[in-house]
């Protein structure tokens, strides 16, 4: 009797499989497709509709309820052949609501102004990316995300493409709340080949002038300016002609750094005070301060003399500085001889970094140029998508530096300085 009861489960195993197999295929049969492919040609369509395709089905509710979509041409600036904005229109901010509808928020578009063409990588392009790449270089053009990339490293000759090359690494012992680059107490030891691999690639691209600057080092003793000054002499050995402009940190006010950095053969000497005296604090990193930063620039001319070397800073507007607070800037860097200042909009990296107060309008621009100018300053490059290393403004400088050497101007340089006109004068006329 113990034997029956297994003997009845072997019995009924076959018929449960059977019984679970029929019902799958007819839940099989039943199930509707989320695509039902249309007939073929050669094939023609069925008389009697398809169970699935008889009843229509509803539709996966969204978020997104409006179906329109923006075209790519509403991201870039307005072509040539377009109508062109009158200026109030132009200068006029527009907004736009995103989120979905039980969260909806109100933004602020880009202004037309600040528009810059996606960098379509010309062979120049390629090829300073390539050797950047190929020598293990980095350039502040991609590590701080600067909308003129496209426009500085794709030039129409070698002589024409510019680029910012960034010493030291790529990761900064500072947090700036206006920079991207990336920070770390600690970052990687400095490479020892550098200086040296900086002066063949400079030399192998032909350029009349260079602009070097570099991630701030307060791990290093001295500040990174040893290994500064070592690429500037190994830069003037290859090629003597070549105009080399510095953008230096500063050192953590030790003066004898930017000595060192000063006396090592560079031309142009550049330190960013960044924004106005009061919004220092806020801006920069708090080791970094505005009387700091004027102390390092009126230090350079010291120790080369008012005419011996050329200084140079630049300040980022749309922060929330006001209109006193920049004249005062202005004042205080006068006083200590500087000689180029740089206007540019602020534009903010990430969300994690400081918001834009203010898009500051062409005309704005036009007018903080002309005050500085009639200030005394030697040179002024001031627009919406200007920063401290300006292509107009380095053929200016070099324009300068060659005459007060008392060499003739290259052809290739005359070119520039039709290029930097032309800059200058689309400045002009987008703020009129």
């Amino acid at each position: 009797m113990a034997s029956a009861p297994a003997t009845i489960q072997r019995v009924r195993a076959p018929i449960r499989r059977a019984i679970l197999a029929s019902t799958r295929s007819v839940a099989t049969s039943r199930r509707s497709y989320a695509t039902i492919p249309s007939s073929s040609p050669s094939e023609p369509p069925s008389s009697s509709p398809s169970p699935s395709t008889s009843a229509p089905t509803s539709r996966r509710p969204t978020y997104f309820k409006d179906t329109s979509l923006g075209s790519l041409d509403d991201f870039l600036p307005t072509s040539s052949s377009a109508t062109p904005l009158s200026p109030s229109d132009a200068y006029t901010l527009r907004t736009a609501e995103v989120g979905p509808a039980s969260n909806r928020r109100t933004i602020t578009r880009l202004p037309e102004w600040l528009k810059t063409p996606i960098p379509a990588g010309n062979d120049n392009y390629k090829q300073i990316k390539r050797d950047l790449r190929g020598l293990g270089l980095h350039t502040v053009c991609e590590e701080a995300r600067c909308p003129n990339i496209s426009e500085c490293w794709g030039g129409s000759n070698k002589n024409a493409a510019t680029a910012t090359i960034m010493l030291m690494g790529d990761t900064c012992t500072r947090g700036c709340r206006f920079c991207s680059v990336k920070t770390n107490r600690r970052p990687p030891p400095l490479d020892p080949h550098e200086p040296e691999n900086t002066a063949e690639a400079l030399a192998r691209w032909g350029l009349g002038y260079v602009v070097l600057t570099s991630v701030d080092r307060d791990d290093l003793a001295d500040g990174g300016a040893r290994h500064f000054a070592e690429t500037i002499r190994r830069i003037k050995a290859k090629k003597p002609s070549l105009l080399v402009e510095a953008l230096t940190g500063d050192f953590m006010g030790d003066l004898d750094m930017v000595k060192i950095v000063a006396e090592s053969g560079l031309d142009v000497y550049a330190h960013n005070v960044e924004t106005v005296e009061a919004l220092t604090p806020y801006v920069r990193d708090r080791r970094a301060t505005f009387r700091q930063s004027l102390e390092v620039l009126e230090h350079v001319k010291k120790v080369k003399g008012p005419d011996g070397i050329i200084t140079k800073t630049s300040l980022m507007l749309g922060l929330g500085e006001q209109e006193q607070e920049v004249m005062d800037a202005l004042r205080e860097l006068r006083k200590v001889g500087v000689d180029v200042v740089t206007f540019g909009q602020y534009m903010r990296p990430t969300k994690r970094h400081l918001k834009v107060e203010k898009y500051v309008t062409p005309a704005e621009f036009e007018m903080w140029r002309q005050r500085a100018i009639d200030m005394g300053f030697l040179y002024v490059a001031s627009g919406p998508l200007v920063r401290s290393s300006y292509k107009a403004g380095e053929a200016f400088i070099e324009n300068v530096l060659r005459k007060r050497a008392g060499e003739k101007a290259p052809a290739a340089l005359s070119g520039k300085l039709e290029d930097a006109a032309v800059v200058e004068e689309l400045m002009k006329s987008g703020s009129t």
